[in-house]
């Protein structure tokens, strides 16, 4: 599973680029807060293995207006950090890697 390139943002973890990428527009469960926000990682220049990282807060342009904090290069940094501790190999050839962050996130009724 490749990133689309349009709308992905190089960052720099540790030395090493990457580029991660959060959907603009949420998806029909994330607009309906019932399901956190998500985004991935990549490899920049040799992806293979994606990142998919579930955080704990709602998508910033759910339906709702539930409140959220917007993602930062620096949580993107951290959980590259946490993924690689956790075995993530992001130039190996196979499915995608999850993360789950998500704990503490409640949905809306």
């Amino acid at each position: 599973m490749a990133l689309v390139r349009k709308g992905s943002r190089r960052i720099f973890v540790d030395g090493t680029v990457y580029r991660w990428r959060l959907r603009g527009r949420p998806t029909y469960f994330q607009g309906l807060t019932w399901s956190p926000c998500t985004f991935a990682v990549e490899h920049a220049d040799t992806p293979g293995v994606t990142l998919v990282v579930t955080t704990d807060q709602p998508h910033l342009s759910n339906w709702f207006g539930r409140e959220a904090e917007p993602l930062l290069p620096s949580g993107v940094a951290a959980a590259v950090r946490r993924a690689l501790r956790e075995g993530w190999t992001p130039t190996a050839p196979g499915s995608a890697f999850h993360l789950d962050q998500s704990a503490g996130f409640t949905p809306s009724n």
